[in-house]
Parts: structure tokens; sequence; C-alpha cells
């Protein structure tokens, strides 16, 4: 109780020490923000009340903001549900209801009225209702003696007696996290709202207009939008889609300002940021930046060109594979971009410093020795020896399980089970049986047996070559049947596993009962998978997962010596873990290298100066290219331009695409879809010459709404100040 009292008044004395030090770092809980006087913020240039960004009591900036679909942030922006995010973040719902016959990635989609709009069944929209500190109800039950599954089952047992008074009746969800890697819990209670339709899109070449190519790049020119809308019951509480459900009447629309922006300008970011690791030691940095990123680099490196070979002479494999295409990709240059971010930052000889630092502070006094002295050579030890795992670990899940063949295999382990298992449970077969055939359709939709024959035998041969033999599955057999031709072995894989078409896996299913156990198991696809997963699990998963399981108890106590050690002295805002955060900063330009002065904004010319209409990933609508011609851009241009994306410092991550970029007046100017390439290390390590957060401008978007699309009765919908 005592060490958890001193922890508190650490976490205190930090929180009044907020404003000290440099505003654009952090990813700040708003729910804390009410407890400071905001000087730091106004002093950047925040115009309006602290308890304006978030308030429980009564109605602010937070009631306007949404988790959409679990991985994105969505904004409302207008008092019928009307919601606003990226364009790749709405993009599998634009791919899944797009087809040769209605190729909307390529046209782009725009409903002319409510009843055009299309349900998005499985796409949620989550709003948060409150955030509390439950610390001091979980905290004082724990101890760094307890094993991790005694941790683990007491903060749930805790949990779930803190959950259930909270949500008591009400229609609400709420769910507990660790902050601080455990040092701290918080409570967010949520309304998630489930049926969401699409409202509108543009065509790619508005909405990914640069494409791969220009993907974490400066200067962009990307309008990266897409419209949804909420629908509720007639209480206005969440219902399953229905047709006789009504737009929802949110609490809150952001105002939108087209004003415009000059550089100095307050900027802030509401969204939900995925994850951010600040507090590391220098061996997990160097573990990321000389093995980890390389690894899944290389991997992926391999499959983006494999697709891209097809996908360019296709538009059936196009629309299949645009969704994975785009998710690997996007993950794949910004770890490129992160290796040489920390790179040029010596990230890992600035954390080594830093523990100079904290070694001399850890050993100043016994009491601190005792708890702290070991824990940065334990950590240090630790991923040392990990780091072959991590490896196999890496090769695995990148290479072998990037072979979608193996991926769809594992969904037959079940009925592996359920099959081997005596007496044979008819029932759930049946039922496993039924579950298969119906998911089956789903995967083949999106499959292209061409793409993923390539991929078997390029991605296996990288898991054999770069695996430690002792950690990898026993694949000597491709060496002594096929003489290591991996395409011959590939080539007779797909061409004898049931896996590889859809009307062999039906047939398959159509015809199975226990009895054809053996055949499961000698089909040659599954029983790849299966080699390949033993081995993974007892040669790999048991070593490395213990491994890491130790490294984040040291982690969680390192954590606390950081905070214990900055008390008073510095700030510390807890990493990013998909939970809503406030980031600020201000408009303004970067240096990327010697030389080189980007502005903070870009222009329609620079789309016409990158348009090139033989390049998919180049192309622009022919009436752009008009309105263009024309000066058309209504109220939303400025000296016969429009500017499509603006730089701002705030500090964000993956997770805050489509997060709302407000004005010092909490007034929407844009939508956040991108950092800049040389500040992606700003997971690990924050640089505020580089780090820029890219923002579509709101002007843009509603140009495009209004005079592309003509769909002008979305604009009359919102609320827009001039």
């Amino acid at each position: 109780m005592i060490r958890y009292k001193k922890l508190c008044c650490a976490f205190s004395a930090l929180l009044l020490f907020f404003n000290v030090a440099k505003a654009d770092e952090g990813m700040w809980l708003p729910f804390l923000l009410g407890q400071l006087n905001g000087d730091a913020m106004a002093t950047r240039g925040l115009k309006i009340p602290i308890d304006s960004i978030y308030a429980v009591n009564k109605t602010s900036l937070k009631d306007g903001v949404v988790l959409f679909g679990g991985g994105c942030t969505g904004e409302i922006i207008s008092d019928k549900g009307l919601l606003l995010t990226n364009h790749h973040c709405g993009y599998s719902q634009i791919q899944s209801h797009s087809s040769i016959g209605h190729d909307y990635l390529t046209d782009g989609f725009w409903a002319a009225n409510m009843s055009e709009e299309l349900p998005c069944p499985g796409l949620t929209t989550a709003f948060i209702i409150r955030i509390d500190d439950v610390s001091e109800n979980i905290i004082p039950f724990l101890s760094d003696t307890m094993s991790d599954i005694t941790r683990a089952a007491t903060v749930k047992k805790l949990s779930e007696i803190l959950v259930k008074k909270a949500v008591e009746g009400s229609h609400y969800t709420a769910e507990i996290k660790p902050f601080y890697y455990g040092n701290k819990y918080f409570m967010i209670v949520s309304e998630t709202f489930k049926d969401v339709r699409m409202v509108g899109a543009p065509p790619s070449s508005v909405g990914k207009f640069g494409a791969d190519a220009d993907n974490w790049m400066w200067p962009r020119h990307t309008g990266d939008f897409s419209l949804f809308r909420i629908y509720a019951g007639k209480d206005n509480k969440p219902a399953e889609f229905s047709k006789e459900n009504v737009p929802f009447v949110p609490r809150y629309s952001f105002t939108i300002s087209i004003k415009g922006i000059n550089p100095g300008d307050y900027t802030m970011v509401y969204g939900f940021p995925g994850r951010t690791q600040q507090y590391l030691p220098s061996s997990a940095v160097s573990t990321i930046m000389d093995v980890t990123d390389p690894n899944r680099i290389g991997v992926r490196d391999v499959r983006l060109k494999t697709m891209d070979d097809l996908m360019r002479v296709n538009d059936t494999v196009r629309i299949q594979y645009s969704s994975k295409y785009a998710s690997i990709e996007n993950a794949y240059k910004k770890w490129k971009g992160e290796v040489l971010g920390l790179q040029r930052l010596k990230a890992v000889d600035r954390k080594k410093n830093a523990e100079v630092s904290f070694q001399s502070w850890a050993l100043s006094d016994k009491a601190k020795t005792d708890q702290y002295g070991n824990v940065l050579r334990q950590l240090n030890t630790l991923y040392e020896e990990n780091k072959m795992y991590s490896i196999a670990n890496d090769y695995y899940v990148e290479a072998v399980k990037g072979i979608e063949l193996l991926a769809f295999a594992e969904n037959f382990k079940t009925l592996d089970r359920l099959s081997s298992t005596m007496p044979v449970d008819e029932k759930k077969l049946i039922e496993e049986i039924e579950k298969q055939t119906k998911g089956c359709e789903g995967f083949f939709k999106n499959y292209s047996p061409v793409i993923d024959k390539q991929l078997f035998a390029s991605l296996l041969k990288l898991y054999r070559d770069k695996t430690d033999k002792a950690l990898q599955a026993e694949l000597g057999f491709i060496e002594s049947k096929y003489q290591g031709d991996y395409k011959k072995y590939a080539d007779e894989v797909f061409e004898k596993s049931f896996l590889s078409s859809e009307a062999k896996t039906k047939k398959f299913l159509s015809e199975y009962s226990a009895k054809k156990l053996k055949k499961l198991q000698a089909d040659p696809g599954y029983s790849l998978y299966k080699l390949c997963s033993l081995a993974f699990a007892t040669r790999v998963a048991p070593v490395f997962d213990e491994n890491m399981a130790q490294i984040n108890r040291l982690q969680r106590l390192y954590m606390r010596a950081q905070l214990e050690m900055n008390d008073g002295k510095k700030k510390l805002y807890p990493d990013a873990n998909s939970t809503l955060r406030v980031t600020y900063g201000q408009v303004e330009g970067y240096e990327p290298r010697d030389g080189i002065i980007y502005k903070h904004y870009t222009t329609l010319s620079g789309v016409m100066e990158k348009y090139d209409p033989t390049n998919y990933d180049f192309n622009a609508p022919k009436k752009l290219l008009e309105l263009y011609e024309k000066k058309d851009f209504g109220r939303y241009g400025s000296n016969g331009n429009i500017t499509p994306c603006f730089l701002a410092s705030n500090h964000t991550t993956g997770g805050n695409s489509g997060s709302p970029v407000l004005n010092a007046y909490g007034q929407l100017i844009g939508t956040n879809f991108d950092r800049v390439w040389e500040g992606t290390m700003s997971d690990i390590m924050f640089d505020p010459d580089k780090c820029r957060n890219i923002t579509l401008d709101i002007r843009y978007t509603l140009f495009i709404i209004e005079k592309l699309a003509g769909a002008k009765w979305l604009v009359d919908e919102m609320k827009v100040v001039e």
C-alpha cells in the first residue's frame, strides 16, 4: 500500500508539471486535462475551455469522436449521424460492396439520398461515455511476487466487479485497460452502434491518389476520406440493422471551419492512437531496428511485388487484393522509415546515455538498488537471449502465415480435433462442417491461387533459409524429393490439396465424416500447416513466450522506476493503446534533409503535376481536371487554387487515421490520415523537428463532395462556418 501511495503521488506530480516540456510530443488522456490549468495548451493557442474538450456531465468535443471499426477514428459532422473518416479506413467496406459491375473502388460511390446508403454488416462505431481512474481499486491487490496467471486472474476478477457496477442498468459496455505497463488502470465506458451504412466515397484516383508511391510521403495530394452514417433504433439507442432504424442524433457534431490555415496555427488531434513504445530500453530498440523490422520488411517486399505484378494486369485480382495489398504495404513502408529514423537519431546511443543516468539514480540508495538496481541488466540479457527465437517468430508469422493456403488450413484444426476425440460428438462435428462451408465462401471471394502459389514457393524458401534449423519445421523432404525446387513442390500441393479452390473445399466438406480424418491429415496443404505450426508450437513459442513474459514483467518494473525517477521533473504520458487521446501542436512544415525545406501545404496544382493517365496510382478523374482548368472551387478555394493537404506537429500514430484535426476553437479543419516518412520512428522516439502529421484539408473534402460528386445534399447537412 505504501508503494502504491508513492506511485500515486509521483503520478499526480507529473500532471502538475504538464506544461513544462515541449507541447508537441505526447498522447494525452483527455479525462486528465481537467485536472490542469490549461496554460500549456493556451500558450500554444487554444481558445476554448479545457472542459469543452472532455466532460462527462455536459456535451464536449469527445462526444463527436468515434472509434471506427475497431482500428480507426471517425468524427460526427451532422446532427443526422453523418460520419467522416479516411478512405483507407473505409476501404474494406468500399471493397466489399464492389464488383466488376459496380466498381466503387475505381468509380467511387455516392448515395443520392438516405435510402441509397449501403448497410455494412459487422461494422461498428463506439463513443466514449467516460473514462475513470480505477487504479486504487486494483493495484493494492497486486504484488510483484504474483505469477502472471495469478495477477491476470486478480485483475480480471476485480475488473468484472467494477465493470458490472459501472454499466448496470444501462446499454453501455465497459473495459478496464492497463496503462504505464500495468502501473495504472483506467476504465473506459462506451456506447457501441452496430448499424453503420456507407454514404459516400471518392474514386480511388482521389481517395488513394499517389497510392503506394506517396504513402507516408510529403508532399501529398490524397483525398483520403469516406462518409458513413450511424443508424439507431427509434429510441436513438444502438440497434442491430433494420430498415426501421433512423439516423442517429448525436450528442455533439463538429462545426466545420473553411477559413483556412496558416503557419503557426494551433492544431489538436482527437482520436484513438494504436500503439507506441516510448519507454523501451536500448536493447529493445536495437532488436526492433536491427532484427525485427528488417525481417518483416524483407518478407513483405516479396509479398507485395508478387501481388502487384498480377494486380496491374487483372482487374478481378486488383479488386480482390486491393485491401490486402494496402494493409501489407502500409506497415512495410512504415517499418522502412522507422529504421532510417532510428538510425538518424542514433536512438540506441541516446537510450544508452539515458540508461546511465537511470542506473546512477537506481544505485543512489539501498531501497532503490534493491528494487531497480538489476532491471536494465536483466532486460538486456533477455533481449539478447530471445533474438534467435524472435527471428523464428518473425518468419513464421510473416512468411508461413503469409501463405494464404496455410493460413486458411488453420481453420480446419477444429475439424481435426473433433474427429480425433472419442467418442465423436457428431452434432458438434456437423456444426463445424457447416461453419467451414459458409466461411470458405468469404475466403475464396478475395483469393487468387495464382498469386498464392507463387508466394508459397518464395515464402517457404525464405522461412527455410532464414530460420535457425533447430527451430523450423522438418522440411528436408523438399531437398530430397523435389531437389530443392520449391516451385515444383508448390505445383503439387496446389494440384492435390482440397484447400486450393472453393469447389474442392466444398466437395471435401460435403463428403466429410470422422471416418475421413486420415484424408484431412494427409492433405498436402493441411499436413504442411500442421508440420509448421507444430514446430513453432514446440520449438519456438514456449521459449519466446516465456522470455516475453519475463520482459513484460521487467518492463512494468522499469516503467514504475521511470515514473518515480521523473517525479516532479518531466511529464510521462502513457504509451498509446487504442484509447482516446488528445495531441496538440501547430501548422508547420519541416526540413527532411539538408538543403530541402517543405512547405506546410500542397495545392491541386500538384495533382496536375503528378497526373499520369497511364499510371493507376497517379490517374485522376476527368471531371477533376475540368474543375481545375475552370478554377471552379466554389467557396473552398483561394488565390485560384485549393489545398488538398497540410502538415502539423501533432504526435500521431496508427489508429489516428480518420481523427478530427481541430483549430483553436475546436472546429474541424481537416482529417488526419498519415505521418511523414522521416517521422515514422515517433512510435519509439519522437523528433520535434521531423515528426509531422499529414491532414486532409476539410475544404478539399467538401469540394470533392459538392463539386466532383455533386452530393451537395450532404454538405447541406453540415454546420459550416466561413
